[in-house]
């Protein structure tokens, strides 16, 4: 079958789920194309050797790549969001009818909605389905963020997205939480799968830590509590910089180590210079395939969410790449995530942005012993691989894809 995967990311920005999704489909026996956009995230600089044309091909991984224009910004400006997610829209509907050779089905990756509007239209004008993937819920995230305050724009990204799920032939959510918010919305449950993030389980794996890694990253000789993936405004990243202090004064040896970018990278980092926390390490962004070998360095792997009522339907990919890594999981957040982590026994859970609580987790992890901290390891990466493996979770999208076709 042909599947036409639409989405404004795609690699070498860092989206394995996706690189992973389409090189399992085309494992699996079906022809894989890839109309996206120039590659851009998270800095909103285009990457080394791109530059903005018309269009551009490649082949990656033996997938087949169509690029198209889109006004390059991952910035705070919501104009300038809106353009960079508009300007994808636009360029994939008006081009990719011609560039692209007519699929069998369309398979869409939603954020952003806007995408919404190529699929509609070149589903039309092919007259084949399209199959949408809500890896995040508008309008709620654009509120949550405070990216979006103004409430006539949010109920006109809901009008539209509702518009988007009505004419999509099959919806794949990944939690729970957000198959009950779309059925609250009027969806028909029917259409709705639920079908879970996964993880590579071959590539994040227990490994041994590598003294000379970690003597450069500064991690030797310290507890490490390991925070790494997107800093943006969702995480609410400053409960560390609060906890920091009280953390220190109860367990010196210990270390907030934070790698990643994002919106709210350089704030903190000059806020914790201005504070002079000397137990908060930033790393920055590092290349996906070292992160296995920095989860190797750390004692304990750390998610933090907001307290919000999206956040709490919500499962960030981060946390199974965790549980691969056989480490134990601090999971500061609420509902389905932290579900997850208490019925897996892989860690411990804390409140939401509560600096106090945290830095409590943090030491009665610490006071642990080895081998209990080794055994939530190994609940961890046993519950990767029974239920989030890549292969039989792609298995299942791939059937959903090919019944909505049929």
């Amino acid at each position: 079958m042909k599947i036409l995967l639409l989405t404004q990311w795609y690699p070498p920005e860092p989206m394995p789920l996706l690189s992973d999704m389409t090189e399992t489909l085309q494992a699996l026996g079906h022809e894989v194309t890839v109309l996206t956009g120039f590659p851009n995230w998270p800095s909103g600089k285009l990457y080394p050797g791109y530059r903005l044309r018309l269009w551009q091909r490649e082949e990656r991984n033996g997938v087949q790549i169509i690029r198209v224009p889109l006004f390059p910004d991952h910035s705070t400006s919501a104009v300038k969001r809106a353009l960079n997610f508009l300007s994808f829209a636009v360029s994939a509907t008006v081009l990719g009818f011609w560039l692209v050779p007519r699929p069998d089905v369309m398979h869409v990756i939603h954020p952003p909605i806007t995408i919404g509007l190529p699929a509609v239209v070149l589903s039309f004008l092919w007259r084949i389905r399209f199959t949408l993937e809500i890896q995040d819920m508008w309008p709620e995230n654009l509120q949550s963020t405070g990216m979006v305050r103004n409430r006539a724009v949010l109920r006109a990204v809901a009008s539209f997205a509702n518009w988007v799920y009505r004419r999509s032939a099959a919806i794949r959510v990944i939690s729970p939480g957000f198959r009950l918010n779309l059925v609250q919305k009027g969806v028909g449950a029917g259409k709705i799968r639920v079908i879970s993030n996964w993880v590579d389980t071959d590539n994040y794996k227990p490994l041994p830590s590598e003294q000379n890694f970690a003597n450069a990253l500064g991690l030797s000789g310290r507890f490490n509590i390991l925070y790494a993936g997107t800093i943006g405004l969702a995480q609410g990243l400053d409960v560390i910089l609060d906890a920091a202090p009280q953390l220190h004064s109860q367990l010196p040896q210990a270390q907030f180590v934070l790698a990643g970018d994002g919106l709210d990278y350089e704030r903190l980092k000059a806020k914790a210079a201005l504070l002079g926390l000397q137990n908060v390490r930033f790393l920055g962004r590092l290349p996906g395939d070292m992160m296995p070998q920095l989860y190797a360095c750390a004692d304990v792997l750390m998610l933090h969410l907001r307290s919000d009522p999206l956040f709490a339907i919500t499962i960030p990919h981060k946390v199974f790449t965790y549980l691969a890594a056989g480490k134990p999981a601090l999971v500061a957040a609420e509902g389905d995530v932290a579900t997850l982590i208490q019925s897996a026994g892989a860690g411990l859970v804390c409140k939401p942005s509560d600096p106090g609580d945290l830095a409590r987790a943090v030491n009665a992890l610490y006071l642990l012993a080895p081998q209990e901290r080794a055994a939530m390891g190994n609940n961890g990466r046993r519950i990767a691989r029974e239920c989030y493996s890549r292969d039989p979770l792609v298995h299942q999208l791939s059937q959903m894809i090919e019944s909505a076709a049929a």
